[in-house]
């Protein structure tokens, strides 16, 4: 039996330009989300060794406090005083009393002004201000 050219080309025909269109959005997306989470880690800090660091935790609302090797306190790319830190992390804590706290703390960071930073951290209300350091090799 032969068949007509008009009956083998009314075959079913998947138009796959919506999926490569939302591929290339999501990729956008998630190209410049990854870009602004990592400006504040990307700053020059050298984290301590420890036995039992864990993963870099990214959560939601997350304060990033970095202490540079100098002692200055670096919040969002500015070097702010102390008594602005405790203002911020108490107004952060009244809003969401779930506030999660991170203090990167660069290794030649004088242990007296880390202690500080965390005092303050655990002053303003912060439940368990978190210390970052980085695996031993």
């Amino acid at each position: 039996m032969l068949m007509d050219k008009a009956e083998s080309d009314s075959g079913m025909h998947v138009d796959l330009t919506p999926v490569i269109d939302m591929v290339f959005l999501l990729l956008i997306f998630f190209l410049v989300a990854t870009t602004f989470q990592q400006a504040e880690r990307e700053m020059r800090i050298a984290l301590p060794a420890a036995e039992a660091s864990g993963p870099i935790s990214i959560a939601l609302r997350e304060i990033v406090i970095n202490v540079d090797e100098a002692g200055a306190i670096i919040v969002g790319g500015r070097t702010i005083s102390e008594d602005d830190l405790r203002t911020m992390v108490t107004e952060a804590v009244r809003a969401n009393p779930e506030q999660k706290v991170s203090v990167r703390a660069d290794q030649g960071a004088a242990y007296g002004t880390v202690a500080r930073v965390l005092d303050i951290c655990k002053a303003a209300g912060a439940d368990q201000p978190f210390l970052d350091t980085v695996p031993i090799r």
